[in-house]
């Protein structure tokens, strides 16, 4: 076994290149014949002195030599070493396979005589995540849609491979190439070799998957319609932003914004998604990092093909007067959280209603006859408590600034002029506004009316505010003639989409982002929101079956299943590799029946060489 240079001329541009190929000589009677047992391809690294080394270390592995040499053997060889043999021993056919096959044994190979000690297991690489991921993409069409859009075999793989990569081990790009290459079995479920995979073919499948966004989301959102079988009836819709590490001078909407990540410090960028009820993703843009809220939902909503009479859900920081209007204008219906400030709420015209967590809320209807509106005043006794103790908290550290002012008056040598201590009680009043409000505070001069004698404050809680209701938050809806209940549960899928963006922040890798070119930064978003429709479908097959676990949880769950090869030697000095995946755990193993999973992704491999 060795390794041989071989010269090639490039029909296209007519260069020379050289190639690299592991080649094998087989004595047959008196001549030698020469075999190709591997491609290594044109980027070959490893430097021509270790070039013996490499096939010898390869020879020894197959042969379940494994400790051979392995001490002097550099890292970069003997991973070589065990991707080729990895790589044959996938690819060898099994002689005793043969034989008994032509002794008209029904059981080839599955009895062997072996040395104990010997047992090797080698090249762990996890398989549950991507099986099941796999499973969701092959069921949703994916693969046959990007063939339609022109795709080829290898553009395919790298885009499972970054769809995947994102669900199972979220990171940017880079970290997935090095997924793929060291820890992941994806490439023997779907047979292409990622450790061959140059890091530039996963940047451009990135630019592939967002030129065709719009096709791609349309398919999948009619895959999961006739999976689910849902209608469309509700649309909600939200934004959320995520920061760059860097400058990213190459990105014109890379900005400066209100950051919810409290990463202000940085640039930001803006996704903003609309999904159906079913909590499945219709549309997604990008917008810069300062981009205004109640400006995007026109852009949005206006080629989404919504059909009229359905219903928007958004909060509070989207809907203006102008937006409400326009929506009624395009015949929408909305249901949405007032940006009023003034609440209100009479308990004896409330009614109640159970939540799907079985705690009672109470309404109280207001309509407004002009707008054609609806107003819900809702009180939620949890929120009342959270505010509650908010308030108490603000108020607590306001007293405190105040109280601190005072101590300073009997103090010699700090300053107690009136202009310098109101200054002071302006600087609290702007931190603690919440608190600030409700108290009026009074400021008492000397005689001289030069300085501060002292300062009084008392508590009168403003009309209308928070903390006149506290746990009242007011909704504006056009769908009249819907009942209280099922008015409050419409809004309260508002929550699904928060969850769907804290699950693309914190488990799908959407934050930060280190690209630095724009087409690089949108694409690396979109495959965040194509891993969260094959998140969303496993999980929603799995509530169905009263499985309500997170996809952190799930994930790890999955990431118990490994794909190992064990290595034994016969007495006869050849060596048994038998290559399949761990046994699931038990609740792996129930997760796998209900999404229809086999428990040996992959299958067995066994050969003998």
């Amino acid at each position: 076994m060795f390794i041989r240079r071989t010269i090639t001329n490039s029909k296209k541009t007519e260069q020379v290149y050289y190639t690299y190929r592991l080649v094998e000589g087989v004595r047959i009677g008196s001549v030698v014949k020469q075999t190709t047992l591997l491609n290594l391809g044109s980027h070959f690294d490893i430097p021509q002195t270790d070039w013996a080394l490499l096939a010898s270390r390869i020879d020894a592995l197959l042969r379940g030599q494994a400790d051979l040499q392995m001490q002097s053997v550099p890292e970069a060889v003997e991973a070589m070493a065990q991707r080729c043999a990895a790589q044959l021993i996938v690819r060898a056919p099994t002689p005793d396979a043969a034989l008994s096959k032509a002794a008209g044994s029904k059981e080839p190979d599955r009895f062997q005589e072996i040395d104990i000690d010997s047992i090797e297991m080698v090249r762990p690489r996890s398989v549950g995540v991507e099986h099941a991921a796999l499973s969701a993409i092959q069921a949703s069409g994916l693969q046959d849609k990007l063939t339609e859009l022109g795709l080829n075999r290898p553009q395919i793989a790298a885009a499972l491979g970054n769809i995947i990569g994102r669900m199972a081990h979220p990171g940017s790009e880079l970290s997935t190439h090095a997924w793929l290459q060291r820890r992941s079995a994806l490439g023997e479920l779907i047979d292409f070799d990622f450790e061959s995979m140059d890091l530039n073919r996963l940047y451009r499948s990135s630019d592939v998957l967002y030129k065709h966004r719009d096709v791609l989301q349309e398919h999948l959102f009619g895959a999961a319609r006739s999976a689910f079988d849902f209608v469309e009836s509700i649309t909600l819709y939200d934004l959320t932003n995520t920061y760059f590490e860097g400058v990213a001078a190459g990105a014109p909407k890379a900005a400066r914004g209100r950051s919810k990540e409290k990463r202000s410090d940085c640039p930001l960028v803006t996704l903003a998604m609309v999904l159906d009820g079913s909590g499945f993703v219709r549309k997604s843009q990008v917008f810069a990092g300062n981009a205004s809220e109640p400006k995007t939902l026109k852009d949005m909503l206006t080629h989404l093909s919504a059909p009229k009479g359905a219903a928007v859900v958004m909060d509070a920081g989207i809907a203006t007067d102008a937006n409400l209007s326009w929506l009624r204008q395009e015949g929408y219906h909305y249901v949405v959280v007032s940006r009023q400030r003034s609440r209100q709420f009479d308990d004896a015209r409330s009614v109640e209603v159970q939540t799907a967590g079985d705690v009672t809320i109470k309404i109280q209807r207001v309509m407004d006859a002009d707008k054609g509106e609806a107003h819900l005043y809702c009180h939620s006794p949890a929120r009342e408590l959270k505010e509650r103790s908010m308030d108490d908290a603000k108020s607590n550290a306001f007293i405190a600034a105040l109280q601190k002012i005072v101590d300073t008056l009997a103090k010699p040598g700090i300053g107690k002029s009136v202009a310098k201590v109101m200054e002071k009680i302006g600087r609290a009043k702007q931190r603690y506004a919440r608190a600030a409000q409700h108290y009026l505070v009074n400021v008492v001069a000397d005689e001289n009316g030069v300085n501060v004698a002292a300062i009084t404050w008392e508590k009168h809680t403003k009309e209308g505010s928070a903390a006149m209701f506290p746990g009242v938050y007011c909704l504006r809806t056009t769908l009249i003639d819907l009942d209280d209940a099922t008015l409050w549960r419409t809004y309260s899928m508002l929550t699904q989409l928060e969850s769907v963006f804290r699950s693309l922040k914190t488990d799908l890798g959407l934050r930060p982002v280190y690209h630095q070119i724009e087409r690089r930064i949108e694409g690396h978003l979109f495959i965040s929101v194509l891993a969260y429709h094959f998140v969303h479908t496993m999980r929603l097959q799995l509530k169905a079956q009263g499985v309500h676990e997170s996809w952190q949880t799930l994930r790890q769950t999955f990431n118990s299943q490994q794909r190992i090869t064990t290595t034994l030697t016969r007495r006869d000095g050849r060596a048994v590799h038998v290559r399949k995946a761990t046994r699931p755990e038990p609740h792996q193993q129930r997760i796998n029946e209900i999404l229809g999973l086999s428990a040996n992704p992959g299958g067995t491999h066994r050969a003998v060489i």
